[in-house]
């Protein structure tokens, strides 16, 4: 990747000087005399590890913000917490708030702060100027029952730190309203981040979304986690990138790259995967990630258990330089703020996952115009939130001077186009907005022409320069763009901005997308053939067509998991270019390139055409070669578009443990169905014995449901597990039942245990009823094999003993009631829309229709049974402790 901040000009060093401190106009400030978290801080300090080369002081505790699940802070510096007291499980209205923190000298003292507005479970904050958006769920005054998420923007025109009035509502039904009411917003949707593209991005949680509506009218329906993205007055809604699972939030650089940290299942593992995020990409979560992974963009890396929340891409000058130009992805579950330094990889990047600051269940961080960063923390709030536990923490570098931050909204036309210099992006993103509000004349477009022009900027100022001033002219500035890309610097970002709203398409030349299809850049390359595929450039169906397949577009063997979160730069440009196709319905197109050296990019493009013709011509070309292996090919697309995933209506899909077995979650016959079907079994009559085995194979995969096909078992041998008789377990007194919870934690502080000992207790406590240690085990109740990695020490041990004290993700138990009376109790340990999976604290397993369910519900408990581990010894808790610990 470029370089985003090279030595500053000398004008540059002027403009920061003439306007970063702009105190003639800067807020009045009456600061506070004493600093009062001088004792906390040193506590948090001495436990915690924090580089030495910053400066990290608490700036907030709970008393003021328990319970911060999101924070955003301005470019002036004002600090915006969202409160959630309800947590992420809890039900009940009237728990949250925006609180607005002031720090008016930058002392790292608070000096005042306000309530500024009433919202509850706030998920995500973006302060711009005088506007607050925030998203947050909707409840029913009547019911006091949660309906929905909505994005909904404040004003504070008065400056007196609370919204005006009624907030706007931008877009409503951001969520699943049926798993919102009946779990909470754990899974929901949650962050939201400006990029300098002037697009509002949304972070959407597995529960995806039904019937999101903007202000344009636009109905959106997503079914899973992915980027939705809107303008700021919340119009044009759209998807940019689908296939995730919980993220939480995205870091967005000055050049628009894109990154998220997300994971797979609850109960059965918190995989962490972090991933680079292009427009249209599809990231095949849960239903391709495994099984299909030829046909996805995979993340960078998997790096083990986790959960994922806050991010930022970090690009201050006033940082040292091994943290700035870096995403930081704050890490709830292992309470820690990571910065993942990417290098350029073709069209994409590779990481380094590296610890930053430790901070005990990290929720979000931001930072100012100023360069001050703020990172906000539950602490210990947990699943249900707390009204006394949380905090917000200020981070400076050593020897950083404070430069008060100009009002942007009081500065003239010119300074704000001179703040597009900036080597800040915080800065530069102030000055765009404000300049967009005010929807100036052609005397200040053309300036900020002049900076996209101006060779001696670097890449991102010229960036900003170009995207605020293609926002401003709309379709007056074409022409000017279409120039731009006649500069190898800007080429992709002009690219970009051409195609960015759909709704200036046709007044967008063609000419300028079919010249980057031929280039040698892969991310110029990339921007045209996304493109194409917004604007509908038909004739650059041809082209795409000629795109080769790599050999890495290989499915992975049957039952085995593919490679999801490996980089593959070589997949990206074959994977934009079937988007694109898609997007361009080229199936007369796709239909014509059978059988010519077209014909791999073809085949893959029609695993997505639900279309009669394209069902006939595949039947056809089998009938007309003898080549075996295209034979194959074909038959595997067809068998891939047998069944089609019927239209989402919130009644089906989400669940902790998902069915990952893809391609579809919930399937239905179609108008081609019969045909594809009588062409298999025409296929498997005439094949030979051992021929057979491949329809078999086909079958299972594809779960087509022809009986005469057979299956092939992918489950390997088993034993259910023993009966375990707990009762007796947790009945036996030892020196563990014999005391207080607080004794034995304080016991274990100082008592180190002995994980091999603690690996046998395992086993012999009956943990193994309803856990595993290993991925490759048929799963039961909740993974065991990362718990070293969410959970610390003393987190576990109090797990162990008072079970329903803090119930995890996926460790909830389940009650299901059958329409014949039956009544189940336990972990749900496979789900997919037809049936579940559950297994007792016995360790039974029974498995369900879903049409057979009267009712399902959450208990707030642990099906655990308090008191296994009453007949140990404080040496031998340590040791079961010390087992589970070490897995990560």
């Amino acid at each position: 990747m470029d370089k985003l901040i090279n030595t500053w000009s000398a004008y540059a060093l002027v403009v920061a000087g003439a306007f970063w401190s702009c105190t003639d106009h800067t807020r009045n400030c009456n600061p506070a005399a004493t600093y009062q978290y001088e004792a906390m801080t040193d506590s948090l300090a001495a436990g915690l590890k924090w580089p030495e080369d910053l400066d990290i002081r608490v700036f907030a505790d709970a008393g003021l913000v328990p319970s911060p699940a999101c924070m955003a802070v301005s470019a002036l510096g004002d600090v915006y917490v969202g409160v959630d007291k309800m947590g992420s499980l809890g039900k009940d209205m009237g728990y949250g708030a925006i609180v607005k923190l002031i720090d008016c000298n930058g002392d790292g003292i608070l000096d005042t702060h306000t309530e500024f507005a009433k919202v509850d479970n706030p998920r995500g904050i973006l302060a711009m100027g005088n506007k607050v958006y925030v998203l947050h769920t909707r409840f029913s005054p009547e019911t006091e029952k949660a309906e929905n998420m909505d994005l909904i923007v404040f004003e504070d025109n008065d400056n007196d730190g609370v919204a005006d009035s009624t907030a706007q509502v931008l877009i409503t039904d951001l969520s699943n309203p049926t798993y919102l009411a009946e779990r909470g917003t754990d899974h929901a949707t949650n962050g939201i981040q400006l990029g300098i593209d002037g697009w509002i991005y949304i972070a959407v949680g597995d529960f995806g979304f039904h019937n999101a509506t903007d202000r344009d009218g636009t109905r959106l329906t997503m079914l899973g986690g992915g980027i939705l993205r809107v303008r700021p007055d919340g119009t044009e809604m759209e998807v940019y990138t689908h296939g995730l699972r919980n993220i939480y939030d995205v870091a967005i650089d000055p050049l628009m790259n894109m990154f998220t940290r997300d994971n797979t299942n609850d109960g059965g593992g918190w995989n962490i995967r972090f991933s680079h995020q292009l427009q249209s990409g599809e990231y095949g979560y849960p239903l391709l990630f495994k099984h299909y992974t030829e046909e996805i963009i995979p993340a960078l890396v998997d790096v083990g258990g986790g959960s994922g929340t806050g991010s930022l891409y970090l690009n201050d000058h006033r940082w040292p330089e091994a943290y700035n130009n870096t995403p930081l992805m704050a890490d709830w579950g292992r309470s820690y703020l990571y910065k993942h330094p990417v290098t350029a990889d073709g069209p994409t990047f590779t990481q380094a996952e590296e610890p930053f600051i430790q901070l005990p269940q990290i929720t979000d961080v931001d930072i100012d115009g100023s360069g001050i960063m703020y990172l906000s923390a539950w602490d210990g709030a947990g699943y249900s939130g707390s009204p006394d536990i949380g905090y917000v923490v200020r981070v400076v570098p050593n020897g950083w001077e404070y430069q008060p931050f100009a009002d942007v909204t009081q500065l003239s036309d010119r300074k704000l186009i001179a703040l597009l210099e900036s080597p800040d992006a915080k800065v530069r993103q102030a000055a765009q907005f404000e300049l967009l509000s005010r929807n100036p004349g052609d005397r200040t477009t053309s300036s900020i022409w002049r900076l996209v022009e101006k060779e001696s900027l670097d890449k991102p100022q010229r960036v900003a320069a170009l995207y605020t001033y293609a926002q401003l002219t709309g379709r007056a500035g074409i022409d000017r763009l279409v120039e731009a890309t006649q500069d190898t610097a800007l080429q992709e970002f002009a690219l970009r901005a051409l195609a960015d709203r759909k709704g200036l398409a046709d007044a967008v030349p063609a000419e300028p997308f079919l010249a980057a299809l031929q280039s040698d850049n892969p991310r110029v390359k990339a921007a045209a053939i996304i493109g194409v595929g917004r604007l509908g450039i038909r004739k650059a169906i041809g082209q795409l067509l000629n795109t080769g397949v790599p050999a890495s577009f290989r499915a992975p063997a049957l039952g085995t998991e593919g490679p999801h979160a490996t980089p593959n730069a070589e997949i990206i440009i074959p994977h934009l270019t079937v988007r694109t196709l898609v997007a361009l319905d080229a199936v007369a197109e796709c239909i014509d390139a059978l059988g010519t050296e077209q014909t791999d990019m073809a085949l893959w493009t029609m695993r997505y055409f639900h279309d009669d013709r394209v069902v006939d011509a595949l039947i056809g070309a089998y009938d007309h070669t003898d080549d075996t292996a295209y034979r194959e090919k074909i038959i595997n697309t067809l068998a891939r578009i047998y069944h089609r995933e019927p239209a989402y209506d919130t009644s089906w899909w989400w669940g902790t443990r998902p069915d990952t077995h893809g391609p579809y979650y919930k399937t239905e016959d179609w108008t081609s169905t019969p045909a594809i079907r009588g062409f298999l079994i025409a296929q498997w009559e005439v094949a030979s014995k051992a021929d057979r085995a491949s329809f078999a194979a086909l079958n299972t995969k594809y779960r087509l449901g022809i009986d005469q096909f057979g299956t092939v078992d992918l489950e390997k041998a088993r034993e259910e597990a023993a009966l375990v008789d707990l009762e007796a377990i947790k009945n036996k007194k030892g020196q563990v039942g014999e005391s207080s919870i607080e004794d034995v934690l304080l016991a274990l502080q100082r008592i180190k245990g002995d994980p091999e000992a603690g690996a046998a207790l395992f086993v012999q406590q009956g943990c193994v009823a309803c856990h595993t240690v290993d991925a490759s085990e048929p799963q039961k109740g909740p993974f065991m094999g990362q718990v070293g990695s969410i959970m610390n020490r003393e987190k576990i041990a109090e797990s162990i003993l008072k079970p329903n004290a803090s119930i995890s993700q996926g460790f909830a138990t389940v009650q299901i009631e059958l329409n014949n009376g039956q009544m189940y109790v336990g972990f749900v340990t496979a789900e997919s829309a037809e049936k579940l999976t559950i297994r007792n604290v016995a360790g039974v397993a029974t498995e369900i229709k879903t049409a057979d369910i009267k009712d399902r519900r959450e208990l707030d408990m642990s099906m655990m049974p308090e008191g296994l581990a009453n007949a140990l010894s404080y040496e031998e808790l340590a040791s079961l402790v010390a087992y589970l610990e070490q897995q990560k």
